[in-house]
This record gives C-alpha cells, sequence and structure tokens, in this order.
C-alpha cells in the first residue's frame, strides 16, 4: 500500500489523478484540500500531521466526511522525499493486521501491537484494519 507524499502545495497540480491516498506533509489551507480533491477524484484518504489535525477546521473535516474521504492523523517517520515519492506500508504490515483483526483483536490492541513493531500511526493502521485493502 502506498501513500503519496506531498510536501507543498505547488505539487498538487502535479498529481497523478488516479492517487487515492495522500499525506500532506505540510500545513494546507482548505483551498489546498479542495484542489487535490479536484485534482485526484478517485481519493479515499488524506493523512495529516498529528498537530495539524488537532487545529484544522472543523468545516473542512465534515466537507471530507461528506465527500467519503477518510481524514487521518499520522506522520511518515523515516520516508526521504528525495529518494521516492510514495511511502509504502509493507504487505507483511497489512497482512499482520488482518490477522490480528481477523483474530477478534480490537483497533486499540492492533494499532498497540503494530506501532511496537513500526512507525505507523494508529489512526492509519485502524484504517487499514477496517478496509478491504489486501497485501
Amino acid at each position: 500500500m502506498k501513500l503519496r507524499v506531498v510536501s507543498e502545495k505547488t505539487e498538487i497540480p502535479n498529481l497523478n489523478p488516479n492517487e487515492k491516498m495522500v499525506h500532506m506533509a505540510f500545513r494546507a489551507s482548505n483551498v489546498d484540500f479542495l484542489n487535490l480533491m479536484q485534482k485526484c477524484p478517485r481519493l479515499r484518504t488524506i493523512q495529516v500531521p498529528p498537530s495539524y489535525m488537532k487545529t484544522m477546521s472543523n468545516a473542512i473535516k465534515v466537507f471530507l466526511e461528506m465527500q467519503g474521504i477518510d481524514l487521518l492523523g499520522g506522520d511518515v517517520w523515516g520516508h526521504r522525499k528525495d529518494l521516492d515519492e510514495y511511502y509504502t506500508v509493507e504487505d507483511s504490515t497489512i497482512e499482520e493486521i488482518r490477522t490480528l483483526t481477523a483474530n477478534g483483536a480490537t483497533a486499540d490492541d492492533v494499532a498497540n501491537q503494530i506501532q511496537a513493531k513500526t512507525r505507523i500511526g494508529s489512526d492509519l493502521i485502524k484504517y487499514i484494519a477496517k478496509t478491504k485493502i489486501t497485501a
């Protein structure tokens, strides 16, 4: 699974329209979110840093929810954009999340166990657990 990392607003017009998951590594304005949604009509998930998640306007949160786009808080630890524009969650990690979920572990338990092994944010882990993303 790959998240497209967007470091600045000037990258939005150059995104692939087929992007489904995006990490906004900058403090995006409401206009930036709207531009992103116009450029990527298949968008399903936007991840923003936890510090920004706390201060985001409720209007954009509600608007994203109405559009069916999940808003997640989290960072892309250790990602180097100069090497790759995508942050990748390994298939083995996704499979482990699926296995834990299938065995009846709660979303919080799954997040805690996976976070102990990886540097993936708990919101992203919970999103993977609840969706049909397969390894």
